[in-house]
């Protein structure tokens, strides 16, 4: 019979947000007290202190046990810094790290076959976590150490009181054991030693402190990638580290002193034996038992269950976005409203100081952040005489259930150091990432993948609600383009679409065109709302015959046979349900083949794939934020997130009225 209900005792496991997802096979999962029966497993934080009441509980009751612990790619930060498990160690027998008896990832290795089909996915993932050079956690700079010498040696120290050290069969003495072993080894070279560091802060003791006294001994204190070490290092000594196993997938030499979960199997040099484990295994098989069957994933922002692939490219995403904005920032003429989010979008290895007008910044080479259409030119002055980087930032492609300007919190936005997307007068970050980027199986399948879930899901940027078109209302002898209205002040049209700058000029110029086809307008969300210039012409009613202004999007794209625009989002969004599109100015999305297009961009001289567009587009160039946790994520997180929403009942807030009616009377309609 299935185990259908599990209690904890542990106010950690109650913290975990997505804590149903990773155990499905219980349909309910609560503390011990608040069950209303005796339940059918105990789960605990495998052996730690804090699972003893858990542990005895269940043996008093005769009830299984079942330990948890972080998996082997926890999330992007520690939990101290805040961040939810993406994944779990599961195990009803005892715990990976525990070498005293058998536990789940054990059984595996020894008694399990794995497919053919496991082990290619095995393969391919150990290729993306090199490729990303991802590890359990993955806060730490991406820092070359070029001091290093040529010995190539590494040794890893762990904190005293490391449950793995004293469950993997070792102590204290064995780090001794371990340092005179690599001295005797590698009689002539210099040993680099990576030490905790909470160790070099004095908030926690190590192992090998003492070695800093051999005239052969290095230490590394500073937190660094474990991928910049294992490019400089052919050998690494562990005792019972993680550290161990990610340098077996780096290809190096691997020396165990303790009984990590990876020693035993014939991969590594161990200094003592497992009579449990029998096999011998390829690195493969030990990486499809510990990451594809022992752990599981969830998403944490969510909620959901994930799959290895999904949870690398999450955290890659993160990490990627995390370490382009590293460093202190300043932050010039952002409203009120904008400063309780911008700095999410930076990260939380940035640190960003806000100044109100250019005037007050201070003289300094750091990068400055403004948004794009309110910078002006004694801001571009200052950075410029400072030899500083004027970042823009603006509302990303996939942005919100609801308007930016009805302060609607935005779930992407770009970041930009060389211009801004909707700009082709100079060069912008997407447009070099896409004219230069090579992009790897693994996103251009993400994209195909995202791309037919936004229109399966018939998400745009905004996500507003509106009625469906009936398909009787289109003649099917005629032609049938989709002309998207535009605020006529915005600046993709003032940069973008010089030629043609108006809705009317637009519509003008395809009724021309296209003389005998039946022509949709719909006027842009924001004009509707009352907040923006971009009316049509009191004469322009002719130039189209059906008005479906407050009809929903995605129903329309999904019904017409062409787009025509200036350089509105909808031609993109056109492109991703395999809608012809018309530019007649220059967005982003044209000049790469797939759009015809009035105007020509030089710069952009490479023909792309669709997949390749929304790659660049979606996947690479935006910044993406979960607002409840204000955690950098990724796209398809964002998607399943506004999924939700969009399930949701929505209505304007008071706030948002009240907003409108000042914008309106006080602000004016730009």
């Amino acid at each position: 019979m299935a185990l259908r209900t599990a209690g904890y005792t542990s106010s950690g496991i109650a913290k975990i947000s997505a804590l149903t997802a990773f155990l499905p096979e219980f349909s309910a999962v609560s503390r011990l007290h608040a069950l209303r029966k005796k339940p059918d497993a105990v789960i605990g934080w495998g052996l730690k202190p804090t699972s003893r009441k858990a542990r005895r509980y269940a043996a008093r009751h005769r009830l299984p046990y079942i330990a948890l612990e972080d998996g082997f790619l926890r999330s992007l930060a520690p939990a101290i810094s805040g961040y939810q498990p993406h994944s779990l160690a599961v195990d009803t027998r005892g715990i990976y790290y525990d070498a005293s008896r058998p536990s789940d990832l054990e059984m595996h290795l020894n008694e399990a076959t794995f497919s053919p089909v496991e082990l290619i996915e095995a393969e391919q993932c150990m290729a993306l976590l090199r490729r990303y050079r991802l590890s359990k956690y993955n806060h730490a700079p991406e820092t070359t150490l070029c001091h290093l010498p040529a010995s190539r040696v590494l040794l890893v120290d762990q904190t005293a009181g490391d449950a793995s050290i004293a469950y993997g069969q070792a102590n204290a003495d064995t780090f001794q054991t371990m340092l005179n072993a690599a001295l005797a080894q590698h009689p002539d070279a210099t040993l680099w030693i990576k030490t905790h560091p909470d160790v070099i802060a004095g908030t926690k003791q190590g192992h090998l402190h003492t070695a800093t006294a051999h005239p052969r001994c290095r230490v590394i204190g500073e937190d660094v990638n474990p991928w910049a070490l294992f490019d400089q290092v052919d050998e690494v000594y562990t005792v019972t580290s993680q550290l161990g196993f990610e340098a077996l997938i780096a290809g190096k030499k691997v020396h165990c002193f303790g009984l990590p979960f990876y020693a035993g199997w014939g991969l590594t040099h161990d200094a003592q034996p497992c009579p449990r484990r029998r096999q011998a295994r390829t690195l493969a098989e030990v990486f499809a038992a510990a990451y594809l069957r022992y752990c599981r994933y969830a998403n944490p922002y969510t909620g959901r269950p994930a799959t290895l692939r999904e949870t690398i490219a999450l955290i890659a995403d993160q990490r990627r976005q995390r370490e382009r904005c590293r460093g202190h920032w300043l932050a010039c003429g952002f409203s009120g409203w904008k400063r309780r989010f911008v700095g999410d979008f930076t990260g939380d290895a940035n640190s960003l100081t806000h100044y109100p007008k250019p005037a007050m910044l201070p003289a300094s080479r750091a990068p400055v952040l403004a948004w794009s259409s309110s910078i002006e030119a004694e801001l571009s002055t200052h950075a410029h005489r400072q030899e500083a980087t004027l970042w823009r930032m603006e509302d990303g492609f996939i942005r919100s259930a609801g308007l930016g300007v009805d302060l609607t919190r935005p779930l992407s936005l770009v970041l930009d150091r060389q211009g801004i997307y909707y700009d082709p007068r100079q060069p912008s970050d997407l447009e070099t990432l896409l004219n230069t980027t090579i992009f790897s199986d693994d996103v251009l399948t993400r994209a195909q993948a995202l791309r037919q879930r936004l229109v399966a899901l018939r998400l745009s940027k905004y996500n507003l609600s509106g009625r469906n078109v009936r398909h009787s209302s289109f003649p099917p002898n005629r032609t049938c383009i989709l002309v998207p209205g535009q605020v006529e002040s915005d600046a993709s049209i003032v940069t973008g679409s010089p030629q043609t700058s108006t809705n009317s000029a637009l519509l003008k110029a395809v009724r021309h065109a296209w003389p005998s086809a039946y022509i949709l307008y719909k006027a842009h969300p924001d004009v509707l709302s009352g907040a923006r210039l971009g009316k049509l012409d009191s004469n322009a009613s002719h130039l189209y015959d059906l008005d479906v202004s407050h009809n929903e999007i995605a129903d329309l794209l999904e019904r017409v046979d062409s787009v025509h625009t200036m350089s509105s989002l909808t031609g993109f969004e056109a492109l991703l349900r395999g809608c012809a599109v018309h530019t007649y100015g220059l967005p982003f999305y044209a000049g790469w083949g797939l759009t015809h297009d009035a105007m020509h961009c030089p710069r952009r001289t490479r023909p792309l794939s669709l997949e390749a567009l929304v790659a660049g587009t979606l996947l690479l160039y935006p910044h993406y934020v979960d607002p409840a946790s204000g955690q950098l994520c990724n796209a398809e997180t964002v998607v399943t997130l506004l999924e939700s929403a969009k399930n949701r009942p929505s209505r304007t807030q008071w706030r948002q009225r009240a907003y409108r009616c000042y914008r309106n009377l006080f602000v004016g309609k730009h």
